[in-house]
């Protein structure tokens, strides 16, 4: 079964991971966040194949979970879709408008630029300050791995 793969049905994102520390009720675990083409065979001569290691605070709502235990970590694909829009769609939809404003209304495209940049660090403060609020939108869950006996 692949790492990232969608649950029928279910509407989810799925990926792979080990708890790696219990406190209280939440779990820490780590996932391996995979590009398209880590899976590949050809991954050691191609060179674009990227891992990397992420660690999820998960609720556990009373289940009981063991270090180093394998689970699923799920989200729904909807905010799956919201992340990458906040991450990447809207800063640069924003740093387009701005570029072809500037340019429009006769900047030189040098400073046009320079102002496009400048423009996502409002952008990115305002995530960064909204951060826990954002948060609370994106709720992980776990599954445990079932294994056959």
């Amino acid at each position: 079964m692949d790492e990232t793969t969608a649950m029928s049905g279910h509407n989810l994102i799925d990926h792979f991971g080990i708890i790696e520390q219990i406190e209280d009720d939440v779990a820490l675990v780590k996932i391996n966040s995979e590009s398209a083409c880590a899976a590949c065979h050809a991954k050691g001569v191609c060179g674009a194949a990227d891992q990397e290691e992420k660690y999820l605070d998960i609720p556990l709502h009373g289940v009981d979970y063991n270090k180093g235990e394998p689970v699923h970590v799920q989200v729904a694909r909807h905010l799956g879709f919201r992340a990458v829009a906040l991450g990447y769609i809207y800063p640069f939809l924003l740093l387009m408008a701005v570029l072809i404003s500037l340019t429009a209304f006769g900047a030189n495209e040098l400073r046009a630029g320079i102002f496009a940049l400048l423009s996502l660090l409002p952008y990115y403060l305002i995530l960064f300050l909204l951060r826990k609020r954002i948060k609370t939108t994106f709720t992980f869950s776990m599954k445990k791995i079932q294994t056959v006996q």
